[in-house]
């Protein structure tokens, strides 16, 4: 029975999760592929600290080319994360006619086309299940499952920190700082969470499938991007009573020849899929010509959820091995189903805007008439009870308008003396 020899390059808590699954599961593994997985080289700068899984001392290096040179690898897998060391060995690993899997979602958001274009060239695989949503195998399925539908939207909840932490808002009462204490106290968060909490994490995996399903090759740039740092438990009450939840979205659709892609908070129907995805779950909810509406929904962060997808990659690149391919499947074809990247100020959507002013006459008339102004029209409004320093909070929601107007509108209203504290704002997305 052939081996396939595996070099994992990262021993980290991903790297672990890879290296116990192909340990514990190598007989059921040969079983469903017809051949043995082997792990041959594991490499990390760190051999001394202790891991939770028992590793032969012998296929340990610190060396990383004892596995891009090693004649007998035939897949290298990058999980040290990063972008200049991890690009640089995928690129030489490419170039040494290994097949290549990364779970670095950073990375291909920056790098996707040319390290896509390097695979082809050499005839091999690059494979990324792991760095979207974790374990929900949404790449397989735009890739594959999905082959012969074009996609009309994609809205994905990708971050767990995000909705663990809006979520405990949501459901406990729990103020924004607290969440947050008590999602890294849970090891859903970073000791450092700006990446997650400002919408980054989120912005580079929209990135890599925006890019999957439309056709074009979606930068960070391109994205528009706002994380969740702003959102307070009374947000979320008001957004409560007038029948909708907050997520963090990020949000790829086509609208004509153009496509939005951004990262926000955004008020969900309560009765949409999307508004049941609690805690640290991921979901991904697409629309398609032919298929229609697909929900994708499982753990997207852990060692456990990645070493799946990383496992699952394997598996697939293996199967190409024995059975002697010498075609690969594009990773991303750039076929033009879209036209353009639609800029921000172009963007349609309601607005949910939470005004804090002074407590006096005419507050209401001076903020309809600036939005009147710049042509935008409100849904409904809700002055609430005063608080304190006579202060009250004013919310509404407005019909459809366009960035631009609204971001000029929205900066004119609070430059007003009236208006003690920078505006919130959460956009609703008609099509959910």
């Amino acid at each position: 029975m052939r081996n396939i020899n595996v070099g994992i390059i990262g021993f980290g808590n991903i790297g672990t999760g890879v290296i116990d699954a192909l340990l514990k599961k190598r007989a059921y593994l040969r079983n469903r592929l017809g051949a043995s997985i082997n792990l041959l080289k594991v490499c990390d700068k760190d051999l001394r600290s202790k891991r939770l899984v028992k590793v032969n001392k012998r296929i340990l290096t610190n060396n990383v080319n004892d596995i891009l040179n090693n004649p007998k690898i035939d897949i290298v897998i990058e999980l040290i994360g990063g972008i200049k060391a991890a690009r640089n060995i995928i690129i030489q690993a490419l170039k040494n006619k290994k097949h290549v899997i990364t779970a670095n979602k950073a990375l291909l958001s920056i790098y996707k086309k040319s390290l896509f274009k390097e695979a082809e060239q050499n005839n091999v695989e690059l494979r990324f299940e792991a760095s979207v949503a974790g374990g929900v195998p949404i790449i397989k399925a735009l890739r594959e499952g999905l082959v012969a539908n074009k996609v009309n939207s994609i809205y994905g909840i990708v971050n767990g920190t995000c909705n663990y932490i809006l979520s405990e808002m949501t459901n406990n009462g729990t103020s924004f700082n607290d969440a947050l204490k008590d999602a890294q106290k849970k090891g859903y968060a970073e000791k450092r969470p700006a990446m997650d909490i400002e919408g980054l994490d989120s912005a580079h995996k929209l990135a890599i499938f925006a890019s999957l399903s439309f056709g074009i090759d979606v930068r960070l740039k391109d994205i528009y991007i706002e994380g969740i740092t702003n959102i307070s438990d009374d947000d979320i009450s008001y957004a409560d009573s007038w029948g909708y939840l907050i997520k963090l979205l990020a949000i790829a659709k086509k609208v004509g020849r153009e496509l939005e892609v951004r990262v926000h908070p955004t008020l969900i129907p309560k009765k949409h899929p999307l508004a049941s995805v609690e805690g640290n779950f991921n979901a991904i909810f697409l629309n398609t010509d032919m298929l229609g509406e697909a929900l994708f929904y499982g753990k997207g962060a852990g060692s456990v959820p990645t070493a799946s997808a990383v496992v699952s990659d394997i598996i697939d690149i293996s199967r190409s091995i024995l059975g002697k391919s010498s075609v690969t499947l594009p990773s991303i074809i750039y076929d033009n189903h879209v036209e353009r990247i639609k800029k921000k100020d172009d963007f349609y959507t309601r607005y949910y805007i939470h005004f804090t002013a002074i407590d006096k006459p005419g507050v209401l008339a001076k903020i309809s008439r600036i939005l009147s102004e710049y042509k935008i029209s409100i849904a409904f409004v809700s002055q609430k009870a005063r608080r304190r320093e006579k202060l009250v909070p004013i919310v509404m929601m407005t019909h459809t308008a366009q960035e631009s107007a609204f971001s000029q509108a929205l900066k004119k209203i609070d430059a007003l003396s009236v208006i003690k504290r920078k505006s919130v704002v959460i956009r609703l997305e008609e099509g959910l």
